[in-house]
Protein backbone atom coordinates (compact mmCIF):
# COMPACT_ATOMS: atom_id res chain seq x y z
CA UNK A 1 0.00 0.00 0.00
CA UNK A 2 2.78 2.40 0.89
CA UNK A 3 4.51 1.53 -2.38
CA UNK A 4 1.48 2.66 -4.39
CA UNK A 5 1.29 5.90 -2.40
CA UNK A 6 4.92 6.65 -3.26
CA UNK A 7 4.32 5.78 -6.93
CA UNK A 8 1.37 8.16 -7.17
CA UNK A 9 3.38 10.85 -5.38
CA UNK A 10 6.17 10.53 -7.95
CA UNK A 11 3.62 10.64 -10.77
CA UNK A 12 2.20 13.82 -9.25
CA UNK A 13 5.65 15.40 -9.07
CA UNK A 14 6.48 14.53 -12.67
CA UNK A 15 3.09 15.77 -13.89
CA UNK A 16 3.53 19.03 -11.97
CA UNK A 17 6.97 19.61 -13.49
CA UNK A 18 5.58 19.18 -17.01
CA UNK A 19 2.61 21.45 -16.28
CA UNK A 20 -0.22 18.95 -16.06
CA UNK A 21 -1.95 20.50 -13.05
CA UNK A 22 -5.11 18.39 -13.13
CA UNK A 23 -3.25 15.11 -13.35
CA UNK A 24 -0.83 16.22 -10.65
CA UNK A 25 -3.67 17.15 -8.30
CA UNK A 26 -5.44 13.86 -8.91
CA UNK A 27 -2.32 11.76 -8.38
CA UNK A 28 -1.44 13.70 -5.23
CA UNK A 29 -4.93 13.14 -3.84
CA UNK A 30 -4.75 9.40 -4.54
CA UNK A 31 -1.30 9.24 -2.91
CA UNK A 32 -2.62 11.03 0.17
CA UNK A 33 -5.60 8.69 0.50
CA UNK A 34 -3.43 5.58 0.07
CA UNK A 35 -0.95 6.86 2.64
CA UNK A 36 -3.64 7.42 5.26
CA UNK A 37 -5.13 3.99 4.58
CA UNK A 38 -1.65 2.52 5.07
CA UNK A 39 -1.18 4.38 8.37
CA UNK A 40 -4.57 3.21 9.67
CA UNK A 41 -3.91 -0.39 8.66
CA UNK A 42 -0.44 -0.32 10.25
CA UNK A 43 -1.86 1.07 13.52
CA UNK A 44 -4.62 -1.56 13.63
CA UNK A 45 -2.10 -4.31 12.93
CA UNK A 46 0.17 -3.02 15.70
CA UNK A 47 -2.67 -2.88 18.25
CA UNK A 48 -3.90 -6.36 17.31
CA UNK A 49 -0.41 -7.80 17.68
CA UNK A 50 -0.13 -6.25 21.14
CA UNK A 51 -3.49 -7.73 22.16
CA UNK A 52 -2.53 -11.22 20.98
CA UNK A 53 0.72 -11.22 22.96
CA UNK A 54 -0.94 -9.97 26.14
Amino acid sequence: MLHYAVVFFIIALIAAVFGFGGIAAGAAEIAKILFFIFVIMAAVSFVLSLLRKG
